[in-house]
C-alpha cells in the first residue's frame, strides 16, 4: 500500500462523515438501528448538556459566594480601620476635655485664643458624630458593666441612687454599626464612680 492509500484511508471522506445512518447487511439504511442510534446519542446529548449546565451553574454559585465573601471581609477590613483611627483619637479628646474641665482656669485665657481652641474642638466632635461615634457615661444612669468600667463605689443614703453614676472621670465612647444599625461597638468604655446604697444606722 502507497503512502498516497494510507493518505487516504487516514482522512475522513465525505462518506464517512454522516455516522448518524445504520445500514443491514443488504447495504440499506437500517431505520430502526438508526432511530436507536440516535436516540442514544440524543440521551449522550442530553446528559452531557445537564452536566455541564450544572458544573456551570456551580461555578456561578460559587463565583457567587466568593464575592459576598470578598465584600464582606473588605467591608470588616474598612470598619476595623476606621474603629483603629477614631480610638488614637480619643486622647486628643481627652486632652481638650481636660483643658475645659476647670472653667474658672479656661476663662483666664486670652478670649481669641479660646475661641480658636473652641472652634477646633467643635470641628473634632462633628467628625466624631459623622462617624457614628456616640458619648457613654451620664450622671444618674444605671450602672452597665458592659459600657461601664467602675474606678469607687460612693456611699448614698438615697436608695434610688442605688448602682448608679455617680460621677464620669473619663467619657467613654461606642461606635455605632453603619451596616446593622442597633448600639454598635464600644470604643472605649466610660471610667466612672458609682453610688452604693447604704441605709443610716
Amino acid at each position: 500500500m502507497s503512502d498516497e492509500d494510507i493518505k487516504k484511508n487516514s482522512e475522513p471522506s465525505e462518506d464517512s462523515e454522516v455516522l448518524e445512518f445504520e445500514f443491514n447487511e443488504d447495504g440499506e439504511e437500517d431505520l430502526k438501528k438508526t432511530l436507536k442510534k440516535l436516540r442514544t446519542d440524543l440521551k449522550v446529548c442530553k446528559t452531557e448538556k445537564a452536566e455541564y449546565l450544572t458544573g456551570w451553574q456551580k461555578e456561578r454559585a460559587d463565583f457567587a459566594n466568593y464575592k459576598k465573601e470578598e465584600d464582606a471581609r473588605r467591608i470588616s477590613f474598612s470598619e476595623a480601620m476606621r474603629e483603629r483611627i477614631l480610638s488614637r483619637f480619643l486622647a486628643v479628646l481627652d486632652s481638650f476635655n481636660m483643658a475645659f474641665a476647670n472653667k474658672e482656669s479656661w476663662e483666664k485665657v486670652d478670649l481669641n485664643w479660646r475661641k480658636g481652641v473652641e472652634y477646633i474642638y467643635a470641628q473634632m466632635n462633628a467628625i466624631f458624630e459623622e462617624y457614628g461615634v456616640k458619648e457613654i457615661g451620664v450622671i444618674g444612669e444605671s450602672f452597665d458593666p458592659n459600657i461601664h468600667q467602675s474606678i469607687e463605689m460612693v456611699l448614698t443614703d438615697e436608695k434610688e441612687k442605688d448602682h448608679t453614676v455617680a460621677s464620669v472621670i473619663q467619657k467613654g465612647y461606642r461606635l455605632s454599626d453603619p451596616h446593622q444599625g442597633g448600639t454598635g461597638r464600644v470604643l472605649r468604655p466610660a471610667r466612672i464612680n458609682i453610688y452604693e446604697y447604704k441605709e443610716n444606722e
